[in-house]
């Protein structure tokens, strides 16, 4: 059991704490350089980014500690937002739902119930899929992911394929969340929340345990302990922190479509896991700020953009590889 106990990545190193640190500084800045520069457009922007940042951490929880590769994280992501949509449209129309929950405009109510709901589609899902492994898994999730998109796709009430329209951001106390930049400093807040919840998961005997199932399951197994148990408590969590996400992006958008539930929104989240770096704390924030940059400057300058970031991801990706390799080397010399 020596080996749950050393784990490079648990140790941040200064030069990380201090990008992490300088990061932040800029986050909080932003707004106000967006105002002075006349750029307020910069706020919705980093906006998308901190909530993605926050469903690729909760995705990388599955995918780079516990060895999950899911492409079902789509269906965490829309159902978060779906929920927030229902509940706004049961708040206008004041028609319960299911003749008995009322419906919210609160994010005190909309955001937990986003979580729970997808806590517990996570924890059904993975109840079932986890059974599985490999291809298998992969395909399940994805399954599971289109089932839910084409069910939204199909429920006119709501709006079927042309969405669901919210008219008003949710409330919160006194909070005006329709300003661009009050909203953002909210989801700011969550992502720092977020983020230290997941330092706390997987620097626990609990993260080590499932990184220890990562690496070696069938020793695991040995040891008396339940993979199978670890790894579904490890993608409910993941299923809840997308949720979130989802919940804030709904928001955002005012705004809510089958399309936030389509597989290809998970190879969105699965590749900000992987330029950011699989299995690392901060990786997320900066994989998705790459990657929304990217096609944000991409989409400006030809409809065609899809193929060109292709080459450049996998150019990051290579990049970021032999950086590493290059660093870990100069350290190991200067080491020793």
């Amino acid at each position: 059991m020596a080996e749950l106990s050393s784990r490079p990545e648990r140790r941040i190193s200064p030069l990380h704490w201090a990008i992490f640190a300088a990061a932040l500084a800029l986050l909080i800045a932003l707004p106000f350089l967006a105002k002075a520069f006349g750029s307020p457009a910069s706020i919705g922007l980093a906006t998308r980014i901190l909530i993605y940042a926050i469903a690729a951490a909760s995705l990388n929880i599955a995918l780079g500690y516990g060895g999950m590769v899911s492409f079902g994280h789509a269906a965490f992501f829309g159902l978060g937002a779906y929920v927030t949509g229902i509940l706004y449209h049961h708040f206008i129309s004041g028609d319960p739902l299911f003749g008995v929950i009322t419906g919210s405009n609160a994010l005190l109510v909309t955001l937990p119930a986003a979580i729970l709901v997808t806590g517990v589609m996570a924890a059904i899902i993975g109840a079932l899929s986890l059974r599985t492994s490999g291809v298998q898994f992969i395909m399940i999730t994805l399954a599971f992911a289109q089932m839910l998109f084409f069910f939204f796709a199909a429920l006119k009430i709501y709006g079927g394929d042309d969405g669901l329209i919210i008219r008003r951001r949710n409330t919160l106390f006194d909070l005006n969340l329709r300003d661009d930049t009050t909203f953002y400093f909210l989801c700011l807040g969550l992502t720092l929340v977020v983020f230290f919840l997941k330092a706390r998961i997987v620097g626990s005997r609990f993260g080590r345990v499932l990184e220890g199932i990562r690496q070696n399951e069938r020793r695991m197994a040995i040891f008396g302990l339940s993979p199978y148990a670890y790894k579904l408590v490890a993608f409910a969590i993941s299923g809840m922190g997308a949720g979130l996400a989802g919940a804030l992006m709904a928001n955002y958008l005012r705004f809510v479509s089958p399309d936030m539930l389509h597989w290809t929104k998970s190879g969105e989240l699965m590749i900000m896991v992987i330029l950011g770096g699989v299995g690392t704390l901060f990786g997320p924030l900066f994989g998705a700020g790459a990657l929304v940059l990217l096609e944000t400057v991409l989409a400006g300058w030809t409809e065609h953009w899809q193929i060109v970031l292709g080459p450049i991801l996998l150019a990051i990706v290579l990049f970021r590889s032999d950086a590493r390799a290059l660093l870990a080397r100069a350290f190991g010399r200067r080491a020793a």
